[in-house]
């Protein structure tokens, strides 16, 4: 099963800022639904709990410490990042990591390639970081032209990295 990870990273790698994403990119969400959709996604509880529902389109799972009750309809739980990706080899399709900072740190290891959205800004006041992406571990594959969001100002690119083997 192909494991990735996609992520929209600001400079100071943060991803996050009192439970939301600090920015808000059209095509960036655009771009996660395209990549996404028909996918396995795997998720902590908070980041299951910021997007309020199951993603339409795709197995969800979401990696928490509780019994799984109180999830809606549509939604698997699992108690580790490990079951979380034995329940989706299960499905034989791919699977994204999409948050957050702590389950991005535990897939780094194991994810096969990075799907990154690197957003050109500086977050001084964020709370949840991306794991660095270290050249030795990590080769970039394809980068998009660096765009402009027209309603943040927000600069960004779309790049993939594989892990070197």
């Amino acid at each position: 099963m192909e494991k990735n990870i996609i992520a929209a990273v600001s400079d100071n790698c943060a991803i996050g800022r009192r439970g939301t994403i600090p920015w808000h990119i059209s095509e960036d969400l655009k771009y996660f639904r395209r990549v996404t959709t028909g996918s396995t996604v795997i998720m902590g509880r908070k980041t299951f709990q910021s997007i309020g529902k199951p993603l339409p389109g795709r197995t969800n799972i979401v990696i928490t410490r509780s019994s799984g009750k109180g999830f809606p309809e549509g939604t698997i739980t699992a108690s580790s990042l490990e079951e979380a990706l034995s329940i989706a080899g299960s499905y034989g399709k791919p699977c994204f990591i999409i948050g957050g900072g702590e389950i991005y740190r535990q897939a780094m290891d194991v994810a096969d390639r990075l799907y990154i959205t690197h957003v050109h800004t500086s977050i001084s006041d964020a709370d949840a970081f991306f794991p660095e992406i270290s050249p030795e571990t990590w080769k970039k594959i394809s980068s998009s032209e660096t765009a402009a969001d027209p309603e943040s100002g927000y600069r960004y690119e779309f790049s993939v990295y594989e892990r070197i083997l």
